[in-house]
């Protein structure tokens, strides 16, 4: 196929130091080579997002002296990454990076000061990792003979509600994107647009949540209406299981965005799961690529669904460190609006719910969600549920999902998950399954979490390559 613009996203471990920047600008700068045009987003050198969040932390707790140490080793890393992608110690590049580690240093300072890290704080911090990448890449591309003109998320238009942490676009987003955008391409010049953020409309730094950057990518591929967005990674593409923990894992070829979304949601960390939203509303595809091998098609999301015979399952995923949440009593028994408090004081809360079930008889509810937000989702629910309801927390839970459209009116497919999951004596805590029929998920205990993975990975088959559906 041939295009005419992509935008590209770069992920953490292809920005992690220069020789992987380089070779990056070498993966954009093909297809600028060969008339595309292309814009890319970066994210964070890898691990920088975490040292971020460690030492806005530190700060809070009044340690100082480990935030601004932090804050060093940090510099010296994107200096040397800048002096070995060739810029001179006057230069430009270096003088921005400079000058944004100061800033970054004053921001850790006023959290110290006011031992107090707010949403918005945190917003501020964490993302320097993605506007101190942005200028490496930018000198990367010119090193290689090309024009480049580094943003960040809200310079390049994407501008987004006041949710700090987990912002959302506004609808005029894709217009600014196209007016700020557009100019730079119609110059010959390659926008780097640094991802995972936006800024709302008073001009406050905002993010959009942890692997923010897809999301970046594909708000952008929208705006411009994109042939392709293309995810670099540093795996095949999206795969049938953890490599990590399944051998035979394979590369899943074609996938819906309802699976891609569903395998997102349950814990692949393959993708952003609200990226592929923008896409879906205007039908580009999102290809998932390796960067150690960019001549192999990699596996290419799209509206169509592709099943594959013998395949009902396209993949399983877990998601680990998950407390069941449970809610029980007489006073649940027949009152509707007593589960309804329940869900409004968790949203309240901004707590992501990962599975729900509520016995037959109304008596018991329970709630999946991160270990994470165990405490926060046991006081919210305690504030709002009477004394008579009982309300505890169950650890060292993970949550097990299959995802694929052809389990859709496919007969057996539980009984295998199920009939798997007993032969590897795992026991089940919690089952759930959508109407839309695209996955089905189990809690379990996080101890067998790996080795029930491995199981149903076999009972299904999936390691085995399957023809196309006709």
């Amino acid at each position: 196929m041939a295009y005419s613009l992509l935008v590209m996203k770069f992920g953490g471990t292809n920005m992690q130091d220069a020789q992987a920047i380089r070779h990056s600008a070498g993966l954009a700068a093909r297809s600028i080579g060969a008339g595309v045009k292309v814009v890319v987003v970066v994210s964070a050198m890898a691990g920088v997002t975490n040292q971020l969040l460690r030492l806005a932390d530190a700060a809070q707790s009044g340690d100082i002296a480990a935030a601004n140490d932090e804050i060093a080793a940090m510099r010296t890393r994107h200096f040397t990454a800048a002096q070995d992608l060739g810029a001179a110690p006057d230069s430009e590049t270096v003088r921005e990076i400079r000058e944004l580690h100061e800033t970054l240093r004053q921001a850790i300072y006023g959290v110290y000061l006011l031992r107090e890290l707010t949403p918005r704080s945190r917003d501020l911090i964490v993302a320097f990792g993605e506007r101190l990448s942005a200028p490496l890449m930018t000198l990367a591309l010119e090193g290689q003979g090309l024009r480049a003109h580094h943003l960040t998320g809200g310079q390049a238009g994407i501008t987004t509600d006041a949710h700090f942490g987990n912002a959302r676009p506004l609808p005029g987003t894709y217009e600014r994107i196209r007016d700020r955008l557009g100019g730079l391409l119609g110059a010959g010049v390659t926008p780097v647009v640094a991802g995972f953020m936006g800024e709302t409309e008073e001009g406050a730094l905002t993010t959009l949540g942890r692997g923010g950057t897809d999301f970046s990518a594909t708000i952008i591929g929208k705006a411009l209406g994109a042939d392709e967005v293309w995810a670099w990674k540093d795996v095949d593409g999206v795969m049938s299981a953890d490599p990590r923990v399944v051998k035979d894992a394979r590369n899943i070829e074609v996938l819906s965005y309802g699976e891609v979304m569903e395998l997102a949601y349950f814990g692949a960390k393959v993708l952003h799961p609200l990226a592929v939203t923008p896409l879906r509303e205007s039908g580009i595809p999102l290809r998932v690529k390796s960067a150690a091998d960019p001549d192999f098609p990699g596996t290419l999301v799209q509206e169509a669904a592709h099943n594959e015979v013998g395949h009902p399952v396209k993949a399983v995923t877990a998601i680990r460190r998950v407390s069941l949440i449970n809610v029980t009593g007489a006073g649940v028994l027949g009152v509707p609006e007593v589960v309804a408090s329940l869900f409004d004081a968790i949203a309240r809360e901004n707590i992501t719910l990962l599975m729900v079930s509520q016995s037959s008889s109304m008596s018991n509810v329970s709630l999946a969600v991160q270990s994470a937000d165990a405490g926060r989702t046991l006081a919210a629910l305690r504030r709002t549920v009477t004394g008579e309801l009982n309300i505890e927390e169950q650890p060292g839970v993970a949550v097990l999902a299959i995802v694929g459209a052809g389990m859709r009116g496919q007969k057996g497919v539980a009984a295998r998950l199920f009939g798997a999951l007993a032969q590897d004596d795992v026991n089940i805590l919690m089952i759930s399954q959508g109407s839309s029929e695209l996955n089905i998920s189990v809690a379990i205990e996080d101890a067998q979490v790996e080795s029930a993975t491995r199981a149903v990975h076999a009972a299904f088959h999936l390691g085995e390559p399957a023809a196309a559906a006709d």
